[in-house]
């Protein structure tokens, strides 16, 4: 049965955006980083943060009301519960998500001009708006990777492999997964070389430098770096045009020896284009963050792959999120 919205249900949904956008006021102007370490009034953190008291207390005071800050007389803490999130130092920081979410705030609210045909999304955003915004979508990604990568590495099942290319690896949260994986693999990731650096500052830190090799170029206009058995393109294709993304599968199937197989980790549609609904929202993402990104159903992805040479075009897991994978093989 299909749900039947009542008038209460409508205006409380136009209500929702009042948490989040406090939440992401917050992070902006640096309320949490301000209270990470002690406890403070209002009138200290305007000053501090150089913002108005009147508007600074109202703030805080809507924080503690929903459950972000604690406050006792005049004076606000994080809660406990979310200090380790918001604090950029913490192993399970998802600081880098929450920073990236704020840039999507601002992307989603061109949204009625975008679809008026007044406005038009030129390049990617994450990479037009500087370094700073670019750093924290590589986070962000991290944010998402790090809890599901071991899973589907395992999926993607790299045994077999010898040479991994890691295309738009960021971080390289699933490369250091695969390697984990695999003893005897060879990685190579490819990104940006704002990117690449950000990466090789991480693997430093680990006892894979030596399996690991980092290239820096831009798919849209670099060939990849050939010789592999493995390419894995995770959360990419949505980024990109139909047309984009047949020009990077021939990429991949270049990049590849006979008999190796490209993977592709993204959301999967199904032929009425509305499931998973995650997907279909998430195609709006594209629409305000990207010129021609998309979310693309199974028979759109398996047209792009033939088209670019690939074979034996199947899906190896379904899921309701961006966890979908698609293999192909190289003849």
């Amino acid at each position: 049965m299909e749900k039947e919205w009542s008038l209460e249900e409508l205006l409380d949904l136009g209500w929702q955006f009042c948490r989040p956008r406090i939440f992401f006021s917050a992070i902006e102007l640096g309320i949490f980083d301000a209270l990470l370490n002690s406890r403070k009034s209002a009138g200290q953190l305007a000053k501090e943060l150089n913002t108005d008291p009147r508007a600074t207390r109202i703030l805080l005071d809507a924080l503690a009301a929903t459950g972000f800050l604690e406050k006792s007389g005049d004076l606000y803490v994080i809660r406990e519960d979310l200090r380790k999130y918001v604090d950029p130092e913490n192993p399970e920081s998802a600081r880098g998500m929450f920073e990236h979410m704020v840039h999507l705030w601002e992307q989603w609210s061109k949204l009625t001009r975008i679809v008026r045909g007044e406005e038009k999304i030129e390049s990617l955003s994450v990479v037009s708006h500087g370094r700073k915004r670019l750093e924290s979508f590589i986070k962000a990604m991290d944010v998402v990777a790090r809890d599901r990568a071991d899973n589907i590495v395992r999926i993607v099942n790299p045994s077999n492999a010898t040479k991994l290319l890691d295309v738009g690896g960021a971080s390289g949260t699933y490369t250091l997964a695969f390697l984990k994986a695999n003893s005897k693999l060879h990685a190579t990731l490819f990104d940006l070389p704002e990117v690449v650096e950000i990466a090789r500052n991480r693997f430093k830190k680990t006892d894979y430098t030596d399996r690991i090799t980092f290239v820096a170029g831009d798919f849209y206009r670099d060939p990849l770096p050939a010789g592999h058995d493995l390419v894995f393109l995770s959360a990419i294709i949505h980024q990109n045009s139909p047309e984009e993304n047949v020009e990077l599968f021939r990429k991949a199937n270049e990049a590849l020896i006979p008999g190796g197989r490209v993977v592709i980790r993204d959301f999967i549609m199904d032929e009425t284009r509305t499931n998973p609904p995650s997907g279909a929202l998430f195609a709006v993402n594209m629409l305000v963050n990207t010129p021609g990104g998309d979310t693309y159903t199974f028979d759109e992805v398996r047209g792009g792959l033939e088209e670019a040479g690939f074979r034996e075009v199947r899906m190896i897991q379904s899921t309701s999120d961006m966890d979908s994978l698609v293999e192909a093989k190289k003849p």
